[in-house]
């Protein structure tokens, strides 16, 4: 036993250089936009040996950088034994060519995009998240189809019978062909899928429930006030994009008023267009929400840059006109001083600790002020055999007063448009005179 030494099991991280480009403007400087590359590397299990920056106006055409320092790199990748170059904007598929053709296998050439894709993949974990990465993922490598088939190329200079008809580009096409194929395949997939959320979403608009969507920046705690809120126990982790799939609970307010609170998928800045087009049936219940808790991470310095950057993706999915209250998570992580700056200079804010549970009361009477937004008081005569009805009531309006009499349930509610136009029917002028009626 002696002669066998044990050896680990464990993955081997990734050995990975950084490469962005400072254009000297945009509201993430060069610097800010990589720390957080390294962040989305860490997070997909790399570690990050070198970051290297270049100072243009506009990228290099073909090949991103400039000569010079495509020399430089490649002199990194082959003294620092690297695995992977991750650049932090989104190659051409030329770009991409040349610098793998510069650089040399096995390294491999990626941007941030494939690099969120890359996580995307490895963290959905129901059918219609899978769905949605592959898709988008499929969208990327499409353009970038080349080469693969490279050794049959030969046999179209040889000329004679079928010389003309080349092996390896025919192959490329076919290849090109099973991927728009199974592109059209996941779409229709995913059709069904909308429809079927939508249906759901119906259900819970016609049962009158105040809908809360929780968005932010990924990392900003979302899962963790959901949990905290419910009592629940979705995946909750300090990294990246710990949870993409929508996760729904429901949660009774003080008042007595039923909501539904919806963690979504969390955004990031340079969100890939892919991503955003594969994602529009989870991130339409975003738009189907009545409120939007904006969610951000106070220990972050660039928390309001995040903000900015989750708001412009609300306003691309045609959500930026739903009401929004801005929360400020992670307050545990500051002195008090900053606190109590924090409030003042956001007094419409709520600023929180979803990990020790302060500010939550203040936050939940937030959403109960908003839910009751445009409620007026009626006072209605529910009869006990509208079972449901009766149920309603008491789930989606908040209950002044009630006394039972014999003609049913004698109760005065502050109620929404949907519920007083459900409740009409039932609707009285005043409770001394239903129990007149009544008595009568």
């Amino acid at each position: 036993m002696g002669r066998f030494k044990p050896f680990s099991t464990a993955p081997v991280p990734e050995r990975a250089i950084l490469v962005g480009v400072d254009r000297g403007s945009g509201t993430w400087n060069c610097e800010d936009s990589l720390a957080e590359l390294a962040r989305l590397a860490k997070t997909d299990g790399a570690e990050v040996l070198f970051t290297m920056t270049q100072r243009l106006d506009r990228p290099i055409p073909k090949t991103f950088i400039g000569k010079g320092k495509v020399e430089e790199l490649v002199s990194y990748v082959r003294n620092l034994d690297v695995d992977v170059v991750i650049f932090d904007d989104e190659l051409t598929p030329s770009q991409q060519a040349n610098l793998e053709r510069a650089v040399g296998e096995p390294v491999k050439i990626i941007d941030r995009t494939a690099l969120i894709l890359d996580i995307f993949g490895e963290h959905a974990k129901t059918r219609e998240g899978r769905l949605q990465v592959q898709l988008a993922q499929l969208q990327y490598v499409l353009p970038r189809l080349r080469g693969m088939w490279s050794h049959l190329v030969g046999e179209q200079t040889r000329g004679g019978i079928g010389g003309r008809f080349g092996q390896g580009e025919s192959q490329l096409e076919v290849d090109r062909r099973l991927i728009r194929d199974r592109i059209s395949t996941l779409r229709r997939e995913l059709q069904t899928l909308e429809k079927r959320r939508g249906v759901q979403s119906k259900a819970r608009w016609d049962s009158g429930v105040y809908r809360v969507a929780l968005v932010g920046y990924t990392n900003a705690g979302k899962s963790t006030l959901l949990n905290r809120l419910t009592g629940s126990d979705v995946y909750a982790k300090d990294e990246l994009f710990a949870t993409l799939d929508p996760t729904t609970r429901s949660l009774v307010l003080e008042e007595g008023r039923k909501i539904t609170l919806t963690d979504t998928v969390g955004f990031i800045q340079k969100l890939p267009t892919t991503l955003i087009e594969a994602f529009k049936s989870t991130l339409a219940e975003v738009r189907a929400a009545d409120l939007v808790l904006l969610i951000v991470d106070a220990s972050d310095a660039r928390w309001r840059d995040e903000m900015d950057a989750v708001v412009a993706i609300l306003k691309d999915i045609e959500a930026d006109s739903i009401r929004r209250v801005l929360v400020i998570n992670k307050s545990d992580l500051l002195t008090a001083e900053d606190r109590r700056a924090l409030a003042l200079e956001n007094p419409e804010a709520v600023v929180i600790s979803a990990q020790e549970g302060r500010g939550i009361d203040t936050l939940l009477y937030r959403i109960g002020k908003e839910a009751s937004e445009g409620d007026e008081s009626l006072t209605v005569l529910v009869p006990y055999e509208k079972g449901l009805l009766l149920k309603m009531v008491h789930e989606r309006c908040q209950v002044m007063r009630e006394r039972h009499v014999d003609g049913g349930l004698l109760a005065t509610v502050k109620a929404s448009e949907r519920m007083r136009s459900t409740l009409d029917p039932y609707r009285v002028e005043d409770e001394g005179a239903a129990e007149s009626s009544d008595e009568a």
